[in-house]
């Protein structure tokens, strides 16, 4: 196309050329004009063509650009579609891989899960240290104790490690190093029945894929700490006072309580509790059958249920009660003196001395024991009250040669009553699982950079614990009967750490003998702090 104009051009300069020529040979020759219009009209018919050719080429232009741009999109079109069917024939990939472990720290326990969270590990501790002192008045001389001592009492300091496994398994493995002066123990000259030892707290595999009737089930086995009774299904991180009412821990410490080897089962809803457990000895029990010193010990066995609910439940109020049931099934019997026995005793709601100051004794020829009791609590808003009964049977119909060979069995009763008021507002939930309330949780935790006080707490007790039977017969026991009042300041400093204030003010009314009422009783005032931290 560019020869073309060129061409074009080239003859429109010749013509032009030749049309002067002739201009000037017209003048110098007087050419005649026909021959001048003759050259203009075709020199107009050369630049119409011009024009012509000029107009095809910016239409040529045009459509070749336009082609161009057509090829282009084309292009563009067929690429994307290749892509398209390269990625529609490549496998799409899922979520890249989650990490292997998720560490978390709920409630300040250290946590370690998988990243399905089917299986976990965490790390949990409490420690409660005493501190406090008595001021104790025997009645009279024959009293036994004349003195109990002050100081402190590493009560608690457990550490251990709980888990699941596969989402359904769950696991416990925790050791108690408190009980710094909680008891005698062992089997030393001098210990006193009941004297705390350290050791394993629990050690327990229990299994949750079961859930029967619109309910959870557990089924688990091993050393625990059985729900049985309502104070004793409360965490011991969450009791208003620093130790249990009387009552309730004479009725734990036959065929249940903490360090028990259990298995059982129990179901729940969030209204309904219940289970039942075959026991066996707690902890640091003896277990040989021979020995000779310490003397060789059968293992005891028993059994406890348990049925109790929360019927009742809003907002910021509920209600609970419950029954409970506890069979001492086989006694210990000591296989070299031949003897079987039972001993129901406590310390006076205070761990800070181990001496007891109600106790029957050893009750020889201890056949089983039955203890039968009922529970109730009730919440609103900031207020909790709660109580339980007990009704303990001893049958006493083991022929084991000893003297009193069918005596009658021995009855004794007790009970108590609790309430507690939060001053900060916080309530406690209810923990469907073990059919009991747990703590306190601030809602302003202690900081004095961001003003919080945490929660404040106000409670108060009355317990009574009858030991007496039969007084006046050769069979009968005079155990004692102790009346505790306490009083109670708690600070939950947040949700780890609290610290607890007691008052106790108690009375022991006690005979030297079931056929002497010659008195022996006592009474003591005692205030003690517990400092807490528990995760």
């Amino acid at each position: 196309m560019s020869r073309s104009k060129t061409r074009i051009a080239a003859t429109a300069i010749g013509l032009a050329s030749a049309l002067t020529a002739s201009q000037a040979q017209a003048q110098s020759a007087s050419s005649s004009e026909q021959e001048i219009a003759l050259l203009k009209q075709q020199l107009k018919m050369l630049e119409q063509k011009l024009d012509k050719l000029q107009s095809q080429t910016a239409a040529n232009t045009a459509a070749t650009a336009k082609a161009r741009a057509e090829a282009k999109a084309d292009a563009r079109s067929e690429a994307k579609a290749v892509v398209a069917n390269a990625n529609a024939a490549i496998p799409l990939k899922g979520p890249a891989p989650a990490s292997g472990v998720v560490v978390t720290m709920p409630n300040n326990r250290p946590t370690i899960c998988t990243a399905d969270q089917a299986n976990c590990v965490a790390i949990t501790s409490r420690v409660h240290w005493d501190v406090g002192g008595y001021d104790y008045r025997p009645n009279t001389a024959a009293t036994v104790p004349q003195k109990l001592d002050s100081g402190e009492n590493v009560r608690r300091a457990r550490i251990g490690v709980t888990g699941k496994f596969f989402n359904d398994w769950n696991f416990a493995l925790v050791y108690d190093f408190g009980g710094s002066s909680d008891g005698f123990g062992g089997t030393a000259p001098g210990s006193l029945p009941g004297g705390g030892v350290s050791g394993v707290e629990n050690a327990y595999l229990s299994y949750t894929g079961l859930k029967p009737f619109g309910g959870k089930m557990a089924i688990e086995a091993g050393i625990m700490d059985l729900p049985y009774t309502m104070d004793e299904a409360t965490s011991s991180n969450d009791i208003m006072f620093m130790e249990r009412a009387s009552p309730g821990v004479i009725a734990t410490n036959i065929a249940a309580g903490d360090f028990r080897s259990a298995a059982g089962t129990r179901w729940y809803t969030d209204q309904l509790w219940i289970g039942g457990y075959v026991t066996g000895p707690s902890t640091g029990a003896i277990h040989s059958a021979s020995s000779a010193t310490p003397a060789g010990t059968s293992e005891q066995y028993g059994a406890v249920a348990r049925i109790a609910g929360n019927p009742v439940s809003g907002k910021d109020y509920s209600i609970h009660i419950g029954a409970d049931a506890q069979w001492l099934i086989q006694p210990p019997r000591n296989l070299i003196a031949n003897t079987q026995t039972v001993t129901l005793s406590d310390r006076p709601e205070l761990r800070l001395d181990p001496t007891t100051l109600i106790s029957t004794g050893a009750i020889a020829n201890a056949s089983g024991a039955q203890v039968y009791s009922v529970e109730a609590a009730a919440t609103y808003g900031p207020l909790i009250v709660q109580g339980e009964y007990f009704w303990y049977n001893v049958d006493r119909s083991a022929n084991t040669g000893v003297p009193l060979v069918g005596a009658p069995s021995l009855k004794f009763q007790g009970g108590y009553a609790q309430a507690g008021y939060v001053l900060t507002g916080e309530g406690r939930t209810y923990n469907a699982a073990n059919a009991a309330y747990n703590g306190v949780k601030p809602a302003h935790p202690f900081s004095l950079e961001g003003g919080g006080w945490g929660a404040w707490e106000i409670a108060g007790r009355f317990s009574t614990i009858d030991l007496n039977n039969q007084l006046g017969t050769a069979t009968g026991i005079a155990g004692g009967r102790q009346t505790v009042y306490t009083l109670a300041l708690n600070w939950y400093v947040n949700g780890n750490v609290r610290f607890m204030l007691d008052y106790l003010h108690g009375t022991v009314s006690r005979q030297a003998s079931p056929v002497s009422t010659a008195d022996v009783g006592s009474k003591f005032n005692a205030v003690a702090m517990r400092t807490q931290f528990a995760f």
